[in-house]
């Protein structure tokens, strides 16, 4: 399902509807009215975001995550979720028209005070709760936190205001870009100015519910109201159900994966007889798909953990592989591959679709370490197959520097690999995604599909390497 809440009900203290046993309300005396501790845990966890660079994916764990975010129940957590998707997804926006109201800017270090009015915010603005509710419970945590109490009166009528002229508000902000500035300005110099905004806006909207079949694509898509991609694999109409109560799950003749990230396993082609490693392997789609093409795989990452959730897909599949824990960077194998996947660590700047928190917890100086990184790896990578063997090199960056700077300046001072070129002829619907070098360059901006169906996809870069000797 997807993460973005943008059409959501909830109900008057701001709590997701719907049919369902009740669950027990978990809160201290100080956080006993409804829907306070669903706000201030949200506040608390966009101010790590923000101000700590700290990644939504692990704060909103079931277990492991914020403690104020586990203290809730389902309902509140799936408030907090909206509200997190919302407020990170339209920040610029969010921000631009809280300034536009203020008559001064608000004090320097008054953080805290100004994610409790993003928070009020982007209830208003972006998600289907009662506007009183937004606002009384951003007064009540203003009134609560020693450094806002003065403000409160401030954060009553600034976002009572935007309840009023919600409509005026949302025309005024509409061209401001949804990315940060120094982001922004990376894509304008990669893709020109035009799709640097297209791919902006495209981040506002949730990410599609992709599927990977392992046969029968039309008949899957017919069956689960889907469409048939350029790359193979199904695109599900709106969804609000289980995906495990989804027919085809539970048989496992199918597994969600987005359509640019299922790109780099097909660059093979037939693997039948062929023994192939995948690199980084976990959560095992693309493991799966090796599987799948005919070869011998084993499967390789550094986490135990994640293997063994691996491990738990492919079975649920009917699928095999030889798992390994292990450090790619120093794994030697006793027989060379024929061929090799690396779907390396990266920046993940092309999936802020279903990961909106991305472009705030990251920068420039990430993305040059992470594309040292990959580097290094794809460098070992070449090692690990045979002369004449394959690597395909991907990741789910949009940043050209952890792409085609990276291999340009990889072939240019080794004669120990060669290009593979991709022919845009072999990729019917996506030939706007082959470069002149003949990589893979998807963009969130494309696949555009007819209503009903979510357009779009990640943005990848996918390139495929021999070993020269």
């Amino acid at each position: 399902m997807s993460s973005d809440n943008k059409n959501k009900t909830f109900n008057k203290d701001g709590r997701r509807s719907g049919k369902g046993p009740a669950e027990p309300r978990r809160h201290d005396s100080a956080s006993s009215k409804p829907g306070f501790a669903a706000r201030a845990a949200a506040t608390k966890i966009l101010a790590a975001v923000i101000d700590r660079k700290t990644p939504l994916d692990g704060m909103l764990d079931a277990e492991g995550g914020n403690p104020a975010y586990r203290a809730l129940s389902e309902s509140d957590r799936a408030l907090v979720r909206a509200i997190l998707n919302s407020a990170l997804r339209h920040l610029p926006r969010i921000e631009a028209a809280i300034s536009s109201l203020l008559d001064s800017p608000l004090p320097e270090g008054a953080r805290a005070l100004h994610h409790v009015l993003v928070v009020g915010a982007a209830q208003i603005l972006y998600l289907d709760v009662p506007d009183h509710s937004a606002v009384d419970l951003a007064v009540e945590q203003a009134n609560r936190d020693p450094r806002n109490r003065r403000f409160a009166k401030l954060v009553n009528a600034i976002l009572r205001r935007i309840g009023r002229e919600k409509q005026a508000v949302l025309e005024q902000v509409a061209g401001v870009p949804a990315m940060p500035a120094w982001f922004l300005s990376r894509l304008e110099s990669a893709y020109g100015a035009e799709t640097a905004i297209k791919i902006s806006d495209t981040q506002l909207e949730p990410a599609a519910i992709d599927l990977t079949v392992k046969s029968d694509t039309d008949g899957w898509a017919k069956r689960l109201n889907g469409v048939v991609l350029p790359t193979g694999g199904v695109r599900l109409a709106s969804f609000e159900g289980s995906i495990p109560s989804l027919e085809g799950f539970d048989d496992g003749e199918w597994w969600v994966q987005d359509a640019a990230a299922s790109i780099p396993a097909k660059l093979f082609g037939s693997l039948a007889g062929k023994r192939v490693v995948d690199l980084c392997a976990a959560p095992g789609g693309k493991t799966a798909q090796l599987v799948l093409a005919g070869g011998k795989v084993t499967a390789l990452d550094q986490s135990a953990n994640r293997l063994k959730r691996l491990s738990t897909n492919l079975a649920r599949l009917g699928l095999e592989a030889e798992t390994v824990v292990a450090d790619m960077s120093k794994y030697r194998p006793e027989e060379l591959f024929d061929a090799a996947l690396l779907d390396a660590p990266c920046s993940s700047t092309g999936t802020t679709r279903r990961h909106p928190d991305v472009l705030w917890t990251k920068g420039p100086e990430d993305i040059a370490k992470l594309a040292g990184l990959q580097e290094r790896l794809l460098r070992h990578a070449l090692t690990l197959v045979k002369p004449d063997g394959l690597v395909v090199f991907s990741n789910c960056s949009l940043d050209p520097e952890e792409g085609e700077d990276l291999v340009a300046r990889l072939l240019a001072d080794t004669d120990n690999a060669e290009r593979v070129p991709i022919a845009a002829a072999d990729w019917p619907g996506l030939e706007a995604a082959i470069s002149p070098l003949g990589a893979f360059r998807t963009t969130p901006d494309m696949l555009p599909l007819s209503d009903g169906f979510a357009s779009g996809l990640d943005g990848f870069f996918a390139v495929v390497l021999r070993r020269a000797r």
